[in-house]
């Protein structure tokens, strides 16, 4: 979890390499107005964020029950959508901490996300910074990262 730009895809996608999970980003549940809203640089809403959501924890429940491994990139970035999301002991937060200056750079870096750094403040505005979660500071390389997780999950 985290802000835009925090690396939530390119770790979570090397975590789950490593480990030998599926990978499955939290993006690809959006409908698509949510999508065009923030391509636009308009920040989604709770409403706007509420049938995500639903899909992200219908999904997260399908793969409990069928004993699926799975690394979600997703921001999760209030306490109330980690609530609805976290459903079992089995499911971990990774908090992907960064200051808004290093992950400005990196969004403003980047090109062909539809979430653009127009959003980053409303991210950082959002954000309610988790009290159970492994956190790692995003300003250290890729499999850095990574080791460092795997070594706080045991894994």
């Amino acid at each position: 979890m985290g802000v835009l730009g925090s690396g939530k895809t390119t770790i979570g996608s090397l975590l789950a390499q490593q480990l030998g999970w599926e990978f499955a980003d939290a993006d690809s549940f959006h409908p698509p107005e949510n999508i065009e809203k923030m391509r636009s640089g308009r920040p989604l809403s709770d409403a706007d964020r509420e049938p995500w959501l639903k899909a992200i924890h219908s999904a997260i429940s399908e793969w409990l029950a069928a004993k699926r491994s799975v690394v979600l990139a997703c921001s999760a970035l209030k306490r109330s959508y980690r609530e609805q999301l976290v459903i079992a002991p089995e499911v971990r937060l990774v908090y992907l901490k960064g200051t808004r200056d290093v992950i400005s750079r990196r969004v403003h870096a980047r090109f062909g996300h539809f979430a653009t750094e127009k959003l980053l403040a409303s991210q950082f505005a959002d954000l309610e910074e988790p009290s159970a979660a492994i956190v790692v500071d995003v300003n250290q390389a890729p499999e850095e990262i990574v080791a460092q997780i795997r070594r706080e999950l045991g894994a």
